[in-house]
């Protein structure tokens, strides 16, 4: 199955910059369509503060000003988009089948943006989501979280510099779960045209199911030679090893599944997951 849309929800920021141009070489590489999304506030929003004293006209005022900023960031994310789309030669229009090229088009909708995103990246082969900008926790992330568990698709978590290619050399982390088997079949269309596959497995990683060396049998009935290696912890981190295990193989992808344990838990106690998101410097694709 190839992929064929992609949804970029874009804020504006840096870091959105980075996944713009991140989604633009996926595209590129599969002839794909980018939805780009931008979600603006809705000044409705600000009603609820009715009740923390404050009058009809200041909420009326507030409300004003919230709907005037929100189409001046609007504006201003349609400009770098078109600005990123002209630069790197993609058509602009509405993706239409039959069409084997990189197409764009750009969407502002006012709500509730991880609602919105969930909802939108059910249709989507692939969301691309922006790393979080320095000094903020990627784990906190709603847009990133709602695709994982409200969708049912997988995630793109873009590094914050954009890379030269993606998807040649893939590490595919593997730990025996339902969540590293889900994301090994979303992965498969990227798996059979990669240049090198590298299973990544380590004890401290392992699971209940399957071992790693199952996984490569199955890899090869569709026709991926997969090699394995095993990795180490690096300072008791099982994230860190993995990354590390990652750079060596000098991978521009990592696929693995997200979450085994519960966020909660992930969130309190810290996790494979967690580390990858807050530290990877190379494109992540997830799934729940």
């Amino acid at each position: 199955m190839a992929i064929r849309k992609l949804l970029l929800p874009l804020s504006g920021t840096e870091a959105g910059e980075a996944a713009l141009a991140t989604a633009l070489v996926i595209a590129r590489v599969w002839r794909a369509h980018v939805s780009a999304l931008h979600v603006r506030v809705d000044s409705r929003d600000v009603a609820p503060l009715a009740g923390e004293g404050l009058s009809g006209a200041m909420i009326e005022e507030m409300m004003a000003a919230t709907e005037k900023e929100g189409g001046t960031r609007a504006a201003a994310v349609h400009a770098l988009f078109a600005r990123f789309v002209a630069e790197h030669e993609v058509a602009m229009g509405e993706p239409r089948a039959g069409v084997e090229a990189a197409t764009a088009s750009f969407a502002s909708v006012i709500g509730r943006e991880e609602d919105l995103i969930a909802q939108q990246a059910r249709l989507a082969d692939l969301t691309v989501i922006a790393h979080p900008e320095a000094g903020e926790d990627v784990s906190s992330s709603d847009a990133l979280h709602a695709v994982l568990f409200d969708s049912g698709r997988p995630v793109l978590l873009a590094p914050r510099v954009a890379p030269g290619t993606i998807g040649r050399r893939i590490a595919l982390a593997w730990n025996g779960t339902a969540e590293s088997a889900s994301a090994v079949f979303v992965a498969l269309p990227w798996l059979q045209r990669a240049e090198a596959v590298r299973v990544l497995s380590a004890d401290e990683y392992q699971r209940r199911g399957p071992a790693a060396q199952d996984l490569a049998g199955y890899l090869a009935l569709h026709g991926i030679a997969a090699e394995l290696a095993t990795f180490r912890p690096v300072d008791r981190e099982v994230g860190a090893g993995l990354l590390a295990a990652a750079a060596e193989f000098g991978a521009d992808l990592l696929v693995m599944g997200a979450y085994s344990h519960s966020r909660l838990r992930q969130l309190i106690l810290g996790g494979v997951t967690r580390h990858v998101l807050e530290h990877a410097g190379l494109p992540v694709m997830l799934k729940h």
